[in-house]
């Protein structure tokens, strides 16, 4: 825990309800989700838990703008948008690819929310964030860095609460969760989620699937969640092979969509009303699916689907899912 006072962002707690319709097609199983897909911040995200503690630090700091990278359709830099504007912070965005004629998704968001945008190519997860922020010094700002992701230890710290949050809803509904499956990416979730489970004594198995194969400049995902929890977690004796991930369904590459996200996409909307997104839930989506499916899980488990948002990119990949 940092410590950092946060900026309030987003409308929690999140709900958490049952999946019955879908259960009717896995009846060994319970299963639940837990919707920060309804964070409120620009369409919300799970970015905006870190967020209100990275944007908290950077006023701390007394930063008058921020500055982050991804792709083009990233939920974060969207919400980094959203959050600088709320904070009257200007926003700057280093997004990969080539600036496109028609903007949507994502993209268009962060543009309608007054970000300032910085077509990077290949390059798609910060490699020149502090070149950036050393031209903006130049030009008299004051930048303040949000990593890739958002995921550093300030970030991890939303979701060290989160656990506190879900603890709290499960101990409520007299419920606990065998297993939770969602998104890993960038590894702050997963690491805040990791140190707050212990924290909150919260005992479920995290099945945080892999969404990208690339590897980061900070080293391979394991590597990065095991660095985050051993800063935050004085502690913590885990070793790298500890960290779980499942693997397997990232191998198209980061944002292809193959028939397994567009299954996942169109089971939820059609079965429950509910929006997942063709990146990240898509995906992590078809991974607990599938685990149910082939009972590698227990008969008579309670499964929870973590929604970690990004219904805008759905528009950027219509002609994808549809």
């Amino acid at each position: 825990m940092t410590g950092t006072k946060k900026f309030s962002l987003g409308f929690f707690p999140t709900p958490l309800h049952e999946l019955k319709n879908l259960e009717k097609d896995y009846p060994s199983y319970r299963i639940f989700i837990k919707r920060d897909d309804m964070t409120g911040l620009a369409s919300g995200g799970n970015k905006t838990r870190k967020l209100e503690y990275l944007i908290g630090q950077a006023i701390e700091q007394g930063a008058d703008t921020v500055i982050t990278a991804g792709a083009q359709q990233s939920n974060h830099c969207r919400q980094t948008a959203a959050a600088a504007a709320m904070a009257g912070l200007e926003c700057h965005l280093m997004l990969g690819g080539e600036k496109p004629e028609l903007y949507n998704g994502n993209l268009l968001l962060s543009i309608l929310l007054g970000a300032r945008i910085h077509y990077r190519g290949e390059s798609r997860k910060g490699e020149d964030l502090d070149q950036l922020a050393q031209n903006l010094s130049l030009k008299g700002k004051k930048a303040f860095v949000i990593p890739y992701g958002g995921s550093n230890i300030t970030g991890a710290t939303g979701y060290l609460e989160a656990a506190g949050e879900l603890k709290k809803q499960l101990d409520e509904k007299g419920l606990s969760m065998d297993y939770i499956f969602f998104a890993s990416s960038s590894g702050g979730m997963q690491a805040g989620l990791t140190m707050g489970m212990k924290h909150y004594g919260l005992e479920s198995q995290l099945m945080p699937v892999r969404i990208d194969k690339q590897e980061s400049e900070e080293g391979s995902l394991k590597e990065i969640v095991h660095r985050l929890i051993k800063q935050g977690d004085e502690g913590y004796v885990g070793s790298i092979d500890d960290i779980p991930l499942i693997g397997g369904y990232e191998k198209a590459g980061y944002g292809v969509v193959t028939h397994r996200e567009k299954t996942a996409i169109r089971t939820l909307a059609r079965k429950e009303g509910i929006i997942l997104d063709p990146v990240y839930t898509g995906r992590a989506f078809y991974g607990m699916m599938d685990h149910m499916e082939k009972k590698k899980l227990p008969v008579g488990s309670n499964i929870l689907f973590w929604h970690t948002g990004g219904l805008p990119a759905n528009f950027s990949y219509a002609g994808d899912i549809v």
